[in-house]
């Protein structure tokens, strides 16, 4: 792990404010437009749930060329809060905004976590919540149904639970949720969620760690503090946010990239951590806190058209590699799909008719864990070959779903990670005879 950097603002800061009870971590980009509800909604419900603690809310910023910075100090004064709630807190609330400094030259959600980190480390705090930038949908209760658990429950990290589109989520409905039940056996919905509460103990435990990889620094970070926590041994639950409204992205143009962070780091962790899950044999609840909340998402349109055709192009790239690393049948199976994607990937009427069953992505994604144990070195390229799958399986997942409401869509999830868990014996037995 390298070593937090602190710049000379930071300690400036640091030492300014001393120490912390509480911290509202917001890493930003060019966020202008949103991040002043989000610091309304964290400042209030500082002042709401926790009148007598010592507050701070820490924006890290990537150097946004919006204002995005100086929206974080000029939104509203605190008595218009104070205001509002009848609450006369008992600690002023101190706005900071800085921007981050890269780690090893990488920038990214990470490494404005890692400079968050460093802060809730050095004023002591022994609660860190961190939200997202871009959030419409949160509101002052959000503070406590993070943070409670820490400071009331004991516990050390909280995941969010949303109602999210059946659309929205896509990486976490496909990979990081079935793969993290399955391997881990806990039932953790949005392990890669973007909005947790953590104790002060498990930051210190994150900055203590040595594997801090340049996709850390990047969307790898969610899925490497929720495996971190689970590995870790710190006391895990979910709180329920309801719906989750933000800048959602279309799967087949805006995640690649993310979805490659992703993926690599939750492969590197699995092959580190296989003591931790070898002897794992099904699933369980994980604690959820606060009361169920019913508003429904805002729906999110999806071109499987794209998703179809980048599944095709995909194939002609790394047709060699899915038959040098994955076992034959999987090869050949996902091969004979993409000739049929390739064919019908112009229609959208045809496009929701594809599928790619539930079994053969859960083959997928087993042997690409198996080959990235044999060839650490080649994770990057695995992932490179696994997107265009996943590609493909989202667009079989609106097209199954087309009719389905998002309750309803959401037994797809399910059916999908029960496959994940069945098929884990043969992923174990193959793991430890080396095949």
């Amino acid at each position: 792990m390298p070593a937090p950097v602190l710049t000379p603002v930071v300690r400036e800061q640091i030492a300014r404010l001393g120490r912390a009870d509480i911290m509202v971590g917001i890493p930003s980009y060019k966020n202008a437009s949103t991040i002043g509800h989000v610091v309304r909604a964290a400042h209030a419900g500082l002042v709401q749930y926790f009148p007598d603690h010592r507050p701070v809310l820490v924006n890290a910023d990537a150097g946004s060329p919006d204002g995005t910075g100086r929206v974080v100090i000029e939104t509203e004064p605190p008595d218009y809060v104070e205001s509002i709630l009848l609450v006369r807190p008992a600690n002023k609330l101190d706005r900071v905004t800085l921007t981050y400094p890269e780690i090893d030259g990488v920038g990214g959600k990470g490494a404005a976590l890692r400079t968050i980190f460093a802060m809730a480390a050095a004023l002591d705090v022994e609660a860190l919540v961190v939200v997202d930038s871009d959030l419409r949908s949160i509101g002052p209760e959000w503070i406590e149904l993070l943070a409670g658990p820490i400071l009331k429950g004991g516990y050390d990290f909280t995941a969010p639970l949303y109602s999210r589109h059946k659309h929205d989520g896509t990486i976490t409905n496909t990979f990081t949720y079935p793969l993290t039940r399955a391997l881990y056996g806990l039932r953790i919905r949005q392990p890669i969620g973007g909005d947790f509460g953590m104790s002060g103990d498990l930051v210190r435990s994150l900055l203590a760690r040595n594997d801090w990889t340049p996709d850390v620094s990047r969307f790898g970070i969610d899925i490497w503090m929720t495996t971190s926590a689970i590995t870790g041994g710190f006391a895990v639950c979910q709180a329920r946010l309801g719906a989750k409204v933000h800048d959602p992205k279309d799967p087949g143009a805006d995640l690649g990239p993310m979805f490659r962070q992703v993926v690599a780091t939750t492969l590197r962790l699995a092959v580190a951590h296989a003591d931790d899950w070898l002897d794992v044999h099904g699933s369980h609840d994980v604690p959820a806190y606060g009361f169920e909340r019913l508003a429904d998402p805002l729906p999110l349109p999806v071109d499987s058209v794209r998703l179809l055709r980048s599944f095709a192009d995909g194939a002609g790239a790394h047709a060699d590699l899915w038959r040098a690393k994955l076992a034959g049948p999987t090869a050949d199976a996902l091969l004979g799909l993409a000739r049929l994607a390739a064919t019908d990937a112009g229609d959208a009427t045809v496009a929701n008719s594809f599928r790619l069953p539930d079994e053969l992505w859960t083959a997928t994604v087993y042997d690409v864990l198996l080959a990235a144990r044999e060839d650490p070195a080649g994770i990057d390229a695995l992932t490179d070959a696994l997107a265009p799958v996943y590609f493909a399986r989202v667009a079989s997942l609106v097209g199954e779903a087309h009719d389905m409401e998002t309750d309803e869509a959401e037994t797809l999830v399910e059916r999908q990670a029960r496959a994940f868990e069945t098929a884990k014996p043969d992923l174990v037995a193959r793991w430890r005879d080396g095949r």
